[in-house]
């Protein structure tokens, strides 16, 4: 039984429509919150809430590009149109190449920090401004990576944006503390979404090296509770990317050729 503890309050989640997102949205619903469902694909953002209302949980479908403010600006203000507050808000919208460092183009590069790193900026800076403008005492959560702290090769441009998440996160929280916004970052390890598999749909599964990922589940639960406040950030991150946090979802992408998409959640 769901203890809704996040009843009445609003959640938008960036990224929403599969993986990870859709997982957090639809337990951010049972929870009792009203979820904006924020992606580029809308018809997996359709799935998404329509899932969410078979269970009786309310929720909407926004279309939002992350890498472009004004979409973000909107997304923002038509959750506050359709609920009337913005209480938690969830950077989950990310993507990755699989690119040796000497291979990676500008290009590439430049996609993938505008997507995981400039595109938690824009969603962080403009839910931010609105809780301040409202005297929102809000929550705003983060999608770090466990390779913010590790280097899987190949990852360069991937890896480099969730370390600069993680370093984002800290400085919103120091500057954000005194409005009283909470701002944390969780780092999830590898899920078990389509698009991670897109790299070798053939690992096996286990718990050794090459092992398939475990079945991924909302991690960002807790988080959006208010009484997770006296946890401290990094024993949050460490409980939630563990293996048994996390039970099913799928995962997608919004632009050819990534490997996750700008609706997605990540693969670690």
């Amino acid at each position: 039984m769901n203890s809704m503890r996040l009843k009445d309050k609003v959640a938008v989640v960036t990224g929403g429509a599969r993986g990870i997102g859709a997982a957090i949205c639809e337990r951010f619903a049972a929870e009792g919150a009203k979820v904006v469902v924020a992606d580029m694909d809308p018809l997996a953002g359709d799935e998404t809430v329509g899932r969410i209302k078979a269970a009786d949980g309310k929720a909407r479908f926004v279309a939002c590009d992350v890498t472009r403010r004004e979409q973000v600006s909107a997304l923002m203000d038509r959750a506050l149109e359709a609920y009337g507050s913005l209480d938690i808000v969830v950077a989950n919208a990310g993507i990755i190449h699989n690119t040796p460092f000497l291979e990676l183009d500008d290009a590439t590069f430049d996609r993938v920090i505008a997507v995981n790193l400039k595109g938690v900026f824009y969603t962080g800076q403009e839910a931010a401004r609105r809780m301040v403008e409202r005297g929102i005492k809000g929550i705003v959560i983060n999608t770090a990576s466990v390779n913010a702290v590790i280097v899987p090769i190949g990852l360069a441009a991937y890896n480099a944006s969730k370390g600069g998440v993680n370093q984002l996160t800290k400085t919103m929280a120091v500057e954000l503390a005194r409005h009283g916004i909470r701002v944390n970052a969780i780092g999830p390890g590898s899920v078990a979404t389509d698009l991670f598999r897109v790299g070798d749909p053939h690992r096996p599964r286990g718990d050794g090296p090459g092992a398939q990922p475990h079945p991924a589940r909302p991690a960002g639960g807790t988080l959006g509770d208010r009484r997770c406040r006296d946890v401290p950030g990094d024993r949050r991150q460490r409980l939630l990317h563990r293996p048994d946090d996390l039970p099913g979802r799928r995962q997608a992408g919004a632009q050819p050729g990534d490997a996750e998409g700008v609706g997605a959640g990540e693969p670690g």
